[in-house]
Parts: C-alpha cells; sequence; structure tokens
C-alpha cells in the first residue's frame, strides 16, 4: 500500500467544484449531429402560468391545467405577494407578511446527552449532531401518538441532506479551532469530525402551541447517517464483483453515504437520497493503473474522473492506517482476483441513490443499483397509477453529463401506499426495472434508450466490454456514451408538475460550451443547450459558455414506460439587462432574473414550481435566491432561431423550442439568502402553511486564514439572526410561514 502521507497537498488554486470536472470524453451527439445549431448570450424563457384549481384528495392536492379566466384569476392570488428584490445584505429575505424561522442547523444536538454546539472549532460527536451542507430534503407526518401521517402538518420528521463541509487546503475549516491541516497528513481527530458532518439527518420536528416550529432534541425519530454507517446494496449489483471490498467480501454491503446532494420521497413514504461528487474523496496512487493491468476498470475509473496519482478532496486517507481511512484509497493492494482483500472496488459502492426509512430507525438504509451509478441529484417519481408502472427520472451532475429514468418492473397497487414494511416495497419497485437515458433531437422530440445487455450498442460497445447488467448499472456513463445520449448542461434537481405530469430538469450552467473558435475542442451548443455566451461579471471577469443555465422540461409519449417524449426549454437564466435576442428570451425583469438554477420542487398543495439557485456568475449584484413560478407546459411557446460560429469559422444555427416568456404574474422572486449561500432543499406541510428551505454554506467564500477572526467572515448567518451561539456560519433549515397563518405563496 502506497503511503498516503508522500502525497502533495491540495492548494486552493487546484481546488474546483466537482462538478466542472469532464470526464465524458466520448464522440456522442454534442447534439452538433442532431441539431440545426446554437444561441448566443445570455437566455431565459418559462412557460405561462397554468392555473392551480384545486380539490382535496386524502389531504393532497390535485392540480388541473386551464385557460379559463376563473383559472387565470388564481394563478394571480397564488403569486399575490410583492416580489422580493435582489440583494447583497447578509441575511434571509422573504415578502412581506412571511417571516423565516432557524430551526437547525450544523452542529446541533439530536440527543439529551450531547452538548450545546459550541460554535469554536472544539465541538465533536457529530455522529449526535446535524451534519454540515444542508442541501435535499423531505417532509415525513406524524400524528400525535408518533405514528406515519400523510395529513399531519404539525409534527414530522424531516429527512436532510448533508452534502458536504466548507473548505480550503484540504480542511472543513469553521469545524477546527483553528481551521485545520492545510497539509497531509491529517490528523485523525480533525479527519473524524469531517467523515462525520457527511450524510443525512433524520430529525423531528414539531409546531409548537405559540405557532413557531421547533426541532425535537430528544426525539427517538433522531438519528444520523454518515460516511461510516453500515448500508445494504440492494438490485442488479449485489454480491456483484465489482461491489466486493475487504469490508464485505460477498458485496453485499458498504459503509456510509456522502456528498447527498438532492432528495426526493417515494409514494410509499421513504426517502431517497442521491449521492453526487463521491469520486473526489477518494485517491488512487500512481502505478494502479499498472497493477490493475490497465484493464476496463481503469477506463472505468478515469471515466468517473479517478485517475491515478491525484489527491482526494480532503486527506481521509492520510489520517492513519485505520481501515477507515485505508478504505479513500481506491487502489488494488492485495492479492485476490475479486478485490475482496483490500479497497480496489470501494468507489463502486458510492454514486448511487439510497432509500432510508424515516420511521424505522432498526433497518439499514439500501443503495439502489437499479437506478444507475453517477453523480445523483434528487430523484422524482411518475404518480402512482393502479396497474402501470412508476418511472423514477434523474440526472447526473457534471459537465456533458446524462439524464435518466427508471421504469419500474412491478405496477402499482394501492395496498403498496400504507405496506407497514416500507422498505420491501422498495424492494419490490427499485430493484428490478429497466434504465434508460434520453436523446433529445432538434424537432423538439426525444428518446428513452435502454441501459442494458439488451441494447445491441452497449453489447457492441468497442471502448469497454460490458460483462452483465451488474456492470452496466455500476457504470451507467459508459453505458450512456455508448448508446449515443445527448450531453446536457450540468442536469441537476428534477421535478413532475403534479398538474399534468410533465418533467423538469435544471440544467444549472456550462463553461464548457463553445463561445469562440479557439475554443474548440470544447461542445457545440445544441437544441437542448442552444446557448453559448460570453458574460462580463463585474467589471472584468469573463465567464464564457453557458454561465447562467436554463431549465428544461418533457412530456411523455403515454404513461411512465413511454419510450418517446417531446420537450422544450422552460426557462432561460439571464439578468434583466441581457440581449432579450440572445440571452434573455425569457424576457425577464429585475424581480425575475435569475442565475444557474438548482434546486426544484412544485408544490402539491397550490401547484407552485419553486426554483432555487447556486450560482457565481451573478453574485456581484445579489446573494442566492428562490423564485416561485406558476409554469405552462410543452409547446406554449415557440420555436427561437439563434447562430454561433464553429472553430473552422462556418456559421450555424440552432433551432430549439421555448416555452412562453412569464409574466411578472407567473414568476417573481421570494427569498434572497444570506452572503455566499446556496439556496437548496425544500418541502412542505400537506397544507402547504409551512415551507421549509435549507440554506447552505453561507460564508463559504472566508479564507481558512481568517476562521478566528469573526470581523472577516463573508457571514455570521444564523448567529446574527438570533440562532446559536458563535460567529461561525452555519448552514441551516429555516420554515417559513405567513403571518396571516395562510398558504404560502397564495
Amino acid at each position: 500500500m502506497t503511503d498516503a502521507s508522500t502525497q502533495p497537498a491540495v492548494t486552493s488554486a487546484e481546488m474546483s467544484d466537482p462538478s466542472d470536472e469532464i470526464t465524458n470524453l466520448s464522440n456522442n451527439p454534442t447534439f452538433a449531429s442532431v441539431v440545426d445549431a446554437t444561441l448566443s448570450r445570455r437566455s431565459v424563457l418559462m412557460g405561462s402560468a397554468a392555473t392551480a384549481l384545486f380539490s382535496s384528495l386524502g389531504g393532497m392536492s390535485t392540480l388541473a391545467l386551464s385557460g379559463n379566466a376563473e383559472a387565470a384569476t388564481t394563478a394571480r392570488k397564488l403569486l399575490s405577494f410583492k416580489p422580493v428584490a435582489k440583494s447583497l445584505v447578509d441575511a434571509v429575505i422573504v415578502p412581506e407578511g412571511y417571516e423565516a424561522q432557524v430551526i437547525y442547523a450544523l452542529g446541533d444536538p439530536l440527543t439529551a446527552s450531547t452538548p450545546e454546539f459550541k460554535n469554536d472549532g472544539t465541538d465533536t460527536d457529530f455522529d449526535n449532531r446535524a451534519g454540515d451542507h444542508h442541501d435535499g430534503m423531505e417532509y415525513f407526518g406524524l400524528t400525535t401518538d408518533g405514528k406515519p401521517s400523510t395529513k399531519s402538518a404539525t409534527r414530522a420528521v424531516l429527512g436532510i441532506n448533508h452534502e458536504a463541509t466548507t473548505d480550503e487546503k484540504l480542511s472543513s475549516f469553521f469545524i477546527h479551532a483553528n481551521g485545520g491541516a492545510a497539509s497531509l497528513p491529517r490528523p485523525a481527530a480533525e479527519v473524524d469530525k469531517e467523515l462525520a458532518i457527511h450524510g443525512v439527518s433524520m430529525v423531528e420536528v414539531r409546531k409548537t402551541a405559540s405557532g413557531k416550529w421547533e426541532y425535537v432534541k430528544n426525539s427517538a425519530f433522531n438519528r444520523r447517517f454518515t460516511t461510516l454507517t453500515e448500508i445494504d446494496i440492494a438490485g442488479p449489483a449485489r454480491g456483484n464483483a465489482l461491489l466486493k471490498t475487504k469490508y464485505s467480501p460477498d458485496g453485499s454491503k458498504t459503509r456510509g453515504t456522502l456528498n447527498n446532494c438532492g432528495a426526493g420521497r417515494t409514494p410509499w413514504g421513504t426517502y431517497v437520497t442521491g449521492e453526487e461528487n463521491f469520486n473526489g474523496y477518494f485517491t488512487r496512487p500512481k502505478g494502479d493503473d499498472e497493477a490493475r493491468s490497465n484493464d476496463k476498470h481503469v477506463t472505468a475509473l478515469k471515466r468517473y474522473g479517478r485517475a491515478e496519482g491525484v489527491a482526494s478532496r480532503h486527506g481521509w486517507d492520510s489520517a492513519g492506517s485505520a481501515d477507515k481511512y485505508a478504505r479513500w484509497i481506491n487502489a488494488k493492494t492485495g492479492t485476490s482476483a475479486d478485490g475482496s482483500d483490500d479497497y480496489r472496488n470501494e468507489m463502486n459502492a458510492q454514486g448511487f441513490v439510497v432509500e432510508m426509512d424515516p420511521y424505522d430507525g432498526k433497518k439499514l438504509a439500501k443503495k439502489r443499483t437499479a437506478l444507475g451509478r453517477y453523480a445523483h441529484e434528487s430523484a422524482a417519481f411518475s404518480a402512482p397509477v393502479v396497474g402501470q408502472p412508476l418511472a423514477v427520472y434523474m440526472g447526473d451532475d457534471a459537465r456533458n453529463e446524462y439524464i435518466y429514468k427508471f421504469v419500474t418492473e412491478a405496477t402499482w397497487s394501492s395496498a403498496d401506499a400504507t405496506n407497514p414494511d416500507r422498505l420491501a416495497v422498495g424492494d419490490k419497485f427499485l430493484d428490478r426495472g429497466t434504465l434508460y437515458v434520453a436523446k433529445f433531437t432538434s424537432d423538439g422530440s426525444g428518446e428513452w434508450l435502454e441501459l442494458s445487455l439488451n441494447n445491441s450498442a452497449i453489447k457492441a460497445y468497442d471502448k469497454y466490454a460490458f460483462a452483465d447488467l451488474a456492470d452496466v448499472v455500476v457504470n451507467a456513463r459508459i453505458a450512456g456514451d455508448a448508446v449515443g445520449a445527448t450531453k446536457m448542461d450540468r442536469p441537476e434537481w428534477c421535478t413532475v408538475n403534479p398538474a399534468n405530469g410533465e418533467v423538469y430538469f435544471t440544467l444549472t450552467n456550462n463553461s464548457n460550451r463553445i463561445v469562440e473558435p479557439k475554443n474548440a475542442p470544447q461542445l457545440e451548443p445544441d437544441a437542448a443547450n442552444p446557448r453559448s455566451y460570453t458574460d462580463v461579471k463585474g467589471t472584468s471577469r469573463l465567464q464564457t459558455g453557458n454561465p447562467n443555465g436554463h431549465i428544461i422540461r418533457l412530456r411523455e409519449a403515454g404513461g411512465a414506460g413511454a419510450k418517446a417524449f417531446s420537450w422544450d426549454i422552460y426557462l432561460f437564466g439571464a439578468e434583466a439587462s441581457a440581449d432579450p435576442a440572445t440571452v434573455n428570451l425569457s424576457k425577464l425583469n429585475a424581480n425575475q432574473d435569475l442565475s444557474s438554477p438548482d434546486g426544484l420542487a412544485f408544490s402539491h398543495a397550490t401547484g407552485i414550481c419553486w426554483i432555487q439557485t447556486d450560482d457565481s456568475a451573478y453574485t456581484d449584484v445579489t446573494n442566492c435566491m428562490m423564485l416561485a413560478a406558476l409554469p405552462g407546459k410543452v409547446g406554449d411557446g415557440q420555436k427561437v432561431n439563434l447562430s454561433y460560429t464553429k472553430a473552422d469559422g462556418a456559421k450555424v444555427s440552432i433551432t430549439t423550442p421555448v416555452g412562453k416568456a412569464p409574466t411578472e404574474g407567473e414568476l417573481k422572486r421570494f427569498l434572497v439568502g444570506p452572503k455566499g449561500c446556496e439556496l437548496t432543499g425544500i418541502t412542505e406541510t400537506p397544507d402547504g402553511k409551512a415551507l421549509f428551505v435549507n440554506i447552505q454554506h453561507p460564508g463559504e467564500n472566508t479564507k481558512m486564514a481568517d476562521v478566528t477572526d469573526p470581523t472577516k467572515y463573508e457571514s455570521q448567518w444564523p448567529a446574527n439572526a438570533g440562532y446559536g451561539a458563535g460567529k461561525r456560519p452555519r448552514s441551516a433549515t429555516i420554515v417559513i410561514t405567513k403571518k396571516d397563518g395562510g398558504v404560502i405563496g397564495a
């Protein structure tokens, strides 16, 4: 085994957003081979408001689209709040008549015996505290006597992802007294904290007699999943040689979940969490390619961003010889043929959708391998219909990666919704089915391409020899390459419109779209990713490609198992002042403009689509934000012609279908967060009167050297809002309510 302590330290200059890494070097149609061409600068287009006519059904709302005057009036009432202006203030800002309350922040204790959080870097026992970087989140109601409930609006378990940590030079510096070690080897005590602040929280919350919300410190429902929690492997990869490790020689289990980003709620009442940028936590020493005989596993490792000789994100592998540190060295060091005596296969157990029962702490979580392995964001389910299969929609959040769908083999029964053995229902639906990847064509149509050995393109692929279905799902990115899927501008969250079943995906941004001939070998734009432009941040910084992102939506040509779909671009991120012919295609004004859409969810109580941003392109003007929208439907707009210059100087035009530009009554800003934050994670009570939102990494641009000087923090939130000890910024969950007790957004 190579001594990890000899690896070079990672400098801040070498660090970048893991989503920016490009490992898709396939020659799949970027759309250049199936489109007419591309666009030019910064753009936003949205569909018009459809309407919310709602009727009660089992405590949840069903929505109906309508174009009549009554519907239009209802739509205006839903977004009747005064829009929030852009802001650079270090605070959470919500509309007049609303209030936001912090209820659960990094370090908050989950047991009565865990000390209160000092927030000075001396705290320990993070296995029993809130983790860091709150992200995707779902609400699971509880009756007064602690039973599962789909109707309860006053008591619940919140499932909350803890994606990562605020770091610089390896260290998660806000949780260490003096910022932590900036070079290798890392002290074990520091690494132990960091291993625990990743993962998931299950935490009970309740509405008090005063109308305020609080988390319940000593609830029996409280628990943490960390990077060391034992988890079952389920689905076609269970027991496969690709999952065999020293920890689990039979390939049936693994330890931990990490980089948990988007989330979802299954129709049977469990929590699903997506493992996103998992690869950066591992390292492979130089020489590992040769140790593996440069076989196909080396090809897979490189496709998933782990070339040999690249240092890990945090250097956890350097903290000592104990197994919990050695597992992050993803190298062949043993003599076995299948990897059961080392951790050469350890990374293959990360990058899945993980299912958890929020109500039952005795059962292990399960990694649902049938849904594929890649940088998962959220997982959105189609509406269940008795006698029909379910679809699960997912995106791979990296530049030039793909959009996926999983169709269950099992069909839905009404009894599935109330089966108390919820993970057994998950076995039924999520372990057997068919994984597909999306291919978009320039005429506004698309197809789902099957990822299995039934597809001749996968069997005949000459760059990687797939052995079986387990190999396909573990290496789903390579399978997507083989069938010619469309490379996208970082597919992030997805959500299903309860009004009409259409599926929305945020495409956050992509600096890899060609702008000028000198930038070729970058991807040429295409109909589904049509913009390529230069944007200026501040007075000098040039941002190229598609820095502001867009939202795409699709309509299945049938039920959940449809093989074809139609699509358009619902919304282009853009500054209000950007060129409306080439960038601000949605004609956004100052109360609507946004950049880098990320979090995305429809309210089932009102039909409002909530859009959250994770942006660095527009942060000279405003902190990240959340907007409320009332979208229309695929095809409600028009086709737009855009053009760009190819590397050889040739002019190319693209025709792309774009949704109807929104009025301010159909899209407006609802919230702006504190400095340095990302807005992410959203869930609500069934009555729509409480909205839970996560504020991630406020103050993330603070320098490690300034960790002991609060005057130099970029943000002091939520301490400056009156929550908790110390002044170090903390990721946190907030709850938003109306002062009159009404429905959010109405």
